[in-house]
């Protein structure tokens, strides 16, 4: 049995964390996009179980989404960090993203999401614009209430992202969708997300002291540098 960190009065009880990942695997994704996010993911989840072992009031539950034409659960049971591995995605078809946050919606309704929990964190990575109705899909989530307050987060990988679609997916001016040109700033990007900021969704409101707004007190974004000598997708 998991222990929890005692305070003053008695325990502080666990708190369920969803954390998701929502990921583009059509065809434009073919090559080294599909394969450094594979990779990517795969170097974030040591990093991910360390943060969780540092909170232990929080259970960190993965899961992933993939989309092409139409979406499915990619590990469709919410998995305890610890026991999480990923694997690899392989590219097809369209770019059903309404569809894959509709998979998403349905799993945030209470139930069967618990009523008391922490903010899911919601990863939505996508290289090309939806090919399906986007709008039904965010309207769906949107009209959850763990769905309004999840941590939206979007990285776009390349130049042909609607940029539009992801700002609405996000919600917060403040929060400027992640734009990795290669797969270095991809690698970064995937970092921070499963780093800083499930850290931040996990902590107690006392123990954040970042600044930068959200639906949490987010950290600051990482920046990339321009001069890479990476190949540019």
């Amino acid at each position: 049995m998991t222990k929890v960190k005692k305070r003053p009065g008695g325990e502080l009880a666990t708190r369920p964390l969803h954390f998701i990942w929502i990921a583009d695997c059509s065809y434009s994704m073919d090559g080294s996009k599909i394969e450094s996010l594979n990779h990517a993911i795969k170097e974030a989840i040591p990093a991910m179980r360390q943060v969780a072992a540092d909170n232990v009031n929080a259970e960190v539950l993965v899961r992933a989404v993939k989309f092409s034409t139409g979406a499915q659960w990619h590990v469709a049971q919410p998995t305890k960090v610890d026991e999480f591995n990923w694997q690899d995605l392989h590219v097809e078809g369209m770019t059903a993203m309404g569809a894959a946050l509709h998979l998403v919606a349905d799993q945030l309704k209470m139930p069967p999401m618990e009523e008391r929990g922490l903010p899911p964190v919601l990863v939505l990575i996508s290289d090309g614009q939806p090919t399906d109705d986007f709008a039904s899909g965010l309207a769906a989530l949107m009209k959850l209430p763990w769905g309004k307050k999840a941590v939206r987060i979007a990285i776009a990988i390349g130049d042909d992202v609607d940029l539009d679609v992801m700002e609405q997916f996000i919600g917060n001016p403040e929060l400027p969708p992640l734009q990795a040109q290669n797969a270095e700033q991809l690698v970064n990007y995937i970092r921070w997300v499963s780093t800083a900021v499930l850290q931040a969704a996990s902590a107690p409101p006392s123990q954040v002291t970042t600044e930068t707004s959200g639906n949490v007190p987010l950290p600051a974004i990482p920046t990339v540098d321009p001069t890479t000598s990476a190949d540019v997708w």
